[in-house]
């Protein structure tokens, strides 16, 4: 255990100064410093945030962060390197003993979990199924509208009720559950007060089943805490996680959080594994074989009805359903779904890229009782009158333009309340606003209105409507506060130590035994009450002598309280 707090400081500060960038913003996480308020902003340099690191409260949370068998090594003067808690041979420095004492940790024994029965597997493997299709619906509505968090980054009240009034989740709680399964894996993010869909979450919507759930499977894995891996990048027997840490009060209830995940995953099922997980917990690519044979099988057909709906038989497969819920709305969800035609989802169709001819050959091939004559007409109609208004931009003016050869229905544009957000304004035999075309364009679209969007060359373009963020992580918030360390990070620490050292006794009138290294390599003490230390020098008066001393700053060996 290393020793005095003085000197324990000195070796936290070199070591942080030796650390890398990430490694100082993980550290600064794990102690939750607040790079916007004290102490942070009261740092000048590293020794300022070796003295806040060592502070007993800071160590408490540092020793909270670690899993148990760290903690257990750490205890027991076997630990390897830990920045801010140990000395360089990974020896637990003095205060940290004295924090860790009062508490007896054991390492986490060796266990690997039950398999699972038939019946938790059939279990299992059902919940996952149910949790892949409400994913999937989560996506498909947050690329038309962003979810809604609060400050803290959950989900809004508001918004969970929505994603059950539709159907998406079953309560409040597995809405939760579906979102923080998109946020771990990286299909939502969220920015400002928004989740959004990102690229890897657009192109998780064209897997298949087997594909989504192993890309899911392996991204929450990875995400799992440091406490529940293992070395080969698997996971500890799930019956353990509760007991990862200790010292974190609120360790339980993450705990119960990343449980829930995994069950609702199929990753687990209960306090046993199903076989397909067998796999992923011993850092292996995982084979959704034997779930998918659990799973209810999917169909690639549907009925097409008179009455302008479909019937899928089955729960119909991904690439199948989202294609026909871009053209019709979705009724009920089960494992035989129904969809329904309207006039406003034919025109949604048409305006995102479908023709009268690719709708008639998508629902040809996808239908088992060819396409019903009333369906037929529906695409017709909707088709003839589609592009009846035109949106386009006029890059020198910088403005958006409205036509129609319909001077009526430009009219009732004008005029339409629904519209009023979007600024239409009359000029000439057109309408203009300084609203972006997409934007207009699905305004026009979402009110029914015949509308296609062309570029300034007059050529039909599909307006891209949805939201989707970039997939680049946030950035570092304690980048700020590591490049301000760094800019007064001097290259040679020990005369850093040593002037703070000496500014500290001259603030605090403390007298100070100091070696001076002489010439010939002898060393003299002299005993000194510093006065002022500047220009590489320190002035101090010698009592016994009765003079006041100046001496370079090069030339002491060390100091010490007299």
């Amino acid at each position: 255990m290393t020793g005095s707090g003085s000197t324990a400081q000195r070796v936290v500060a070199q070591r942080l100064s030796a650390a890398s960038d990430r490694a100082l913003s993980e550290l600064f996480r794990a102690r939750r410093i607040a790079v916007n308020a004290a102490p942070a902003t009261g740092w000048h340099d590293f020794f300022d945030a070796a003295e806040h690191l060592l502070e007993p409260a800071s160590i408490d949370l540092g020793l909270a962060a670690l899993p148990r068998n760290d903690l257990a090594a750490l205890a027991s003067g076997g630990s390897g390197e830990l920045l801010a808690l140990t000395d360089a041979e990974g020896r637990a420095l003095g205060a940290v003993a004295e924090r860790l004492a009062p508490h007896a940790i054991d390492p986490l024994p060796p266990t690997d979990p039950r398999p699972a029965d038939e019946a938790a597997s059939a279990r299992a493997a059902e919940r996952a199924f149910q949790t892949l299709g409400g994913l999937a619906d989560v996506l498909i509505h947050a690329l038309q509208t962003p979810l809604a968090r609060i400050g803290t980054g959950a989900l809004s009240v508001t918004e969970r009720r929505r994603l059950v009034e539709q159907g998406f989740a079953d309560s409040t709680g597995e809405a939760e559950i579906l979102v923080r399964i998109a946020v771990t894996a990286g299909l939502l993010v969220g920015r400002d007060r928004h989740l959004g869909v990102t690229e890897s979450g657009r192109h998780w919507l064209a897997l298949s089943t087997p594909e989504r759930w192993a890309t899911i499977a392996v991204r929450v894995r990875a995400a799992l805490p440091g406490g529940l891996r293992t070395d080969n990048g698997g996971w500890i027997a799930p019956e353990l996680w509760p007991l990862a840490y200790p010292l974190d009060t609120s360790w339980p209830a993450k705990a119960r959080t990343w449980l829930d995940l995994c069950e609702a995953l199929g990753m687990t099922a209960g306090d046993a594994e199903p076989a397909w997980s067998e796999g992923l917990r011993t850092g292996c690519a995982p084979d959704p074989a034997p779930l998918v044979d659990l799973m209810p099988h999917e169909v690639d057909k549907v009925f097409l009805q008179n009455d302008l709906t479909a019937i899928s038989p089955g729960p119909l497969a991904p690439v199948f359903d989202a294609r026909l819920r871009s053209m019709a709305v979705r009724e009920s969800r089960a494992q035989a779904s129904g969809y329904r035609f309207t006039e406003a989802s034919i025109a949604r169709a048409l305006s995102s890229g479908e023709s009268a001819e690719s709708l008639r050959a998508f629902l040809g091939e996808l239908s088992l009782t060819g396409v019903p004559q009333p369906l037929g007409y529906l695409i017709d109609r909707e088709s003839s009158r589609h592009g009846l208004v035109r949106v386009t931009t006029d890059p020198a003016l910088g403005m958006t333009r409205v036509l129609s050869s319909d001077e009526t229905l430009l009219r009732t544009l004008e005029v339409d309340q629904s519209l009023t957000g979007i600024g239409l304004a009359p000029h000439g035999g057109e309408l203009r606003t300084r609203t972006p075309r997409d934007v207009v364009f699905w305004a026009l679209s979402d009110a029914r209105y015949p509308v296609v969007a062309e570029n300034a060359r007059g050529e039909v373009v599909r307006a891209d409507r949805h939201s989707v963020f970039d997939d680049a992580a946030p950035a570092d918030p304690y980048a700020g506060l590591v490049e301000r360390l760094r800019e007064r990070q001097g290259e040679d620490t020990e005369a850093a130590w040593l002037e703070r050292e000496l500014a500290t006794a001259i603030r605090e009138k403390t007298a100070l035994a100091i070696v001076v290294n002489m010439p010939g390599g002898s060393t003299r003490e002299l005993l000194l009450d510093p006065i002022g230390v500047g220009g590489g020098r320190l002035r101090g008066r010698d009592a016994a002598a009765d003079v006041e001393r100046t001496l370079p700053l090069s030339l002491i060996a060390s100091v010490r309280p007299a």
